[in-house]
């Protein structure tokens, strides 16, 4: 099967001031049909030039993007511009038009591309009922709040019936709740229209929450890339962990200097598996990170755990996580 998107070798580069700023560095990766695929990396990492590169809005320097079958850099601008209609894209800052209701925001792309008025209403209000903004329909941009805008752009994208949505920050500045809702919206789109959605963020916690897959960007170069699963498991690349890591916080509170972080996935979520070694080695471990949740019964998230002093202990505690189809991973210089 063929990837609806595939970089090859890309290349961006920008002239600032005399000065060459090398925003993507030979990067390759293939995007198939219905995925939701993550792109993440810090600010500055390149990965909102790579999004923009996607739909040609930047050109790049170097290398090939082709989607859909098609070589963008082999199309004339009307070509480009048809192609771009295949390919929504969605904001962090929502870009609605604040002086139009928000049935006419929606309305705007189908009365661009000439679909009749009536029509166009009927199609808009269908999607707001998709967003689950119907009652909405009259309000303006103003009296929204910052999820209920983003659901009014993603209604409005919707309305191009696009088969590739490219979503740039588009949860970033939203609160915890509010972004759960709007990354649970897309899912739903995914599945319901089989539309492909590439996510570009710098929060791991949106990639695992929605992706299937996800890409790391690191100063402008693809650094990791894979399942969403592999790479939370057993992340290879340093910027990798430093990724999943964000929000952990440094502890030292027993002497033991060895922290291990494991990774639930099997597991029952009603078997206590700590407590059971505790128990088992009478010995205490000091828990300095969790996240887990229960989904039908099985214990899926992490925890990092600081081990005693006794290195026999220490291998032996290891040991019985991984028989219990844990898995270990050892982090260095974890503790002061």
């Amino acid at each position: 099967m063929e990837p609806i998107i595939k970089i090859e070798h890309l290349n961006k580069e920008f002239v600032l001031k005399d000065m060459n700023v090398h925003a993507l560095k030979d990067v390759s990766l293939d995007i198939y049909k219905g995925d939701i695929y993550g792109i993440i990396g810090m600010s500055g990492a390149g990965k909102s030039t790579l999004v923009r590169c996607l739909n040609f809005l930047e050109r790049p320097t170097g290398g090939k993007v082709v989607v859909d079958g098609k070589d963008l850099a082999s199309l004339t601008e009307k070509e480009l511009r048809e192609q771009r209609k295949d390919i929504g894209m969605i904001f962090q800052h929502f870009n609605l038009l604040m002086q139009r209701s928000v049935l006419d925001n929606v309305c705007f792309p189908m009365q661009i591309a000439g679909i009749k008025k009536a029509e166009a209403r009927q199609k808009a209000m269908e999607y707001l009922k998709i967003v689950g903004l119907e009652e909405k329909a009259k309000a303006y941009p103003a009296q929204l709040s910052g999820g209920q805008k983003q659901r009014v752009a993603i209604a409005r994208v919707l309305a191009s019936d696009p088969k590739i949505l490219l979503c740039d920050e588009a949860t970033s500045a939203l609160d915890p709740q509010t972004t759960k809702a709007i990354l649970q919206l897309l899912k739903e789109i995914n599945q319901k229209y089989g539309i492909t959605i590439v996510v570009i963020t710098h929060e791991m916690t949106v990639v695992q929450e929605i992706c299937s897959h996800v890409a790391i960007i690191d100063h402008g170069r693809l650094v990791e890339h894979g399942k969403v699963e592999d790479i939370f498991q057993a992340p290879k690349s340093k910027e990798a962990r430093k990724l999943i890591y964000q929000g952990y916080e440094k502890v030292a509170e027993m002497k033991g200097k060895r922290c291990i972080r494991i990774i639930f996935s099997e597991n029952s979520a009603f078997e206590p598996v700590i407590a059971n070694m505790v128990l088992a080695f009478k010995t205490t471990v000091n828990i300095l990170y969790a996240n887990t949740r229960n989904l039908d019964g099985v214990a899926k998230g992490e925890m990092i755990l600081q081990l005693p002093e006794e290195t026999l202990l220490q291998e032996k505690m290891i040991a019985y996580l991984k028989n219990a189809k844990l898995s270990v991973e050892e982090l260095k210089d974890y503790v002061g």
